[in-house]
């Protein structure tokens, strides 16, 4: 190959990355399949540094949209506790708790 298919190639790899992190994922479970993947190809070594800065930025806005939507689900979950009556009542998340 020649080096203008090289980086034709490498231009449209770029763009391709480029879209996926931009685009907001449907879940966070998607998310982290998606992250799961990226980290897999990273590991495998099969791609050029480019293609390596681009996943590792996708991966750095998969990883932010995780981390927010965890800590909105903190702050919305409950714990219920039992009182010494057998009642039940709804505390907010402590996040100090060991």
């Amino acid at each position: 190959m020649s080096d203008e298919t090289n980086d034709t190639a490498a231009r449209a790899a770029k763009t391709r990355a480029g879209k996926a992190a931009h685009a907001a994922p449907a879940s966070f479970e998607d998310a982290m399949k998606r992250l799961e993947a990226l980290v897999q190809r990273m590991e495998s070594g099969n791609e050029d540094l480019g293609a390596m800065v681009a996943s590792f930025e996708e991966g750095q806005t998969l990883l932010a949209y995780c981390n927010k939507t965890l800590s909105e689900i903190e702050r919305k979950v409950e714990i219920l506790s039992k009182k010494a009556d057998g009642s039940v009542v709804a505390e907010p998340f402590d996040e100090n708790l060991p």
